[in-house]
């Protein structure tokens, strides 16, 4: 048999096949590369896009939240506004009444009755006066009473006294303002 050396050609074979090692380890660690590159670019490019969508959503809601800013101002501006109506609607309807007011409280008074004080809070009318006797202060009770615009008369106090030889009665009387159908001024607005 002869003798045949395999060893030059086993080597060869050996370099070749580190060589195409070689060659498809770096081709597959450029194309690895290549691929990490790509996917990282195609990451940036969404969050770029992110970030470009964020921002623009950024800027609707600050636009959306001044405009809800100026609906709060205008609601409170209108609220305002209606409280303002009412109170002046409220005030045209009862300019007539303290005319009536005063008129009653002049056509009620009885002779012999002085009215010194007149102290109005909402409907509730404190009278405080002088009268000649208490019979008086009585017939101006009874004229509250039957009144179309007073009502409801309480006498608080009532005290005689003796001056320059003439007893007088001081009084403090209150009463409550009502319109011609019989509710309270309050109850109607």
């Amino acid at each position: 048999m002869a003798h045949i050396n395999l060893l030059p050609w086993r080597d060869e074979l050996r370099k070749q096949k580190q060589q195409q090692f070689a060659v498809v380890s770096a081709g597959t660690a450029i194309v690895a590369a290549l691929l990490v590159l790509l996917v990282h670019m195609q990451v940036e490019g969404l969050i770029e896009q992110q970030n470009a969508r964020n921002s623009f959503l950024d800027n609707e809601i600050a636009e959306l939240d001044e405009k809800i800013a100026k609906i709060k101002d205008l609601e409170k501006t209108k609220t305002a506004l209606l409280a303002r109506m009412d109170i002046i609607q409220q005030l045209q309807h009862s300019r007539p009444q303290s005319v009536h007011l005063m008129d009653e409280l002049v056509y009620t008074l009885p002779d012999g009755v002085y009215l010194e004080k007149i102290l109005q809070k909402g409907t509730l009318l404190t009278v405080s006066g002088v009268a000649q006797s208490n019979a008086r202060v009585s017939a101006y009770m009874r004229n509250i009473d039957n009144s179309e615009w007073l009502g409801n008369p309480k006498l608080d106090v009532i005290e005689t006294k003796d001056t320059d030889r003439r007893r007088n009665a001081e009084f403090v009387l209150r009463a409550g303002q009502v319109t011609p159908s019989g509710t309270s001024a309050e109850e109607q607005g």
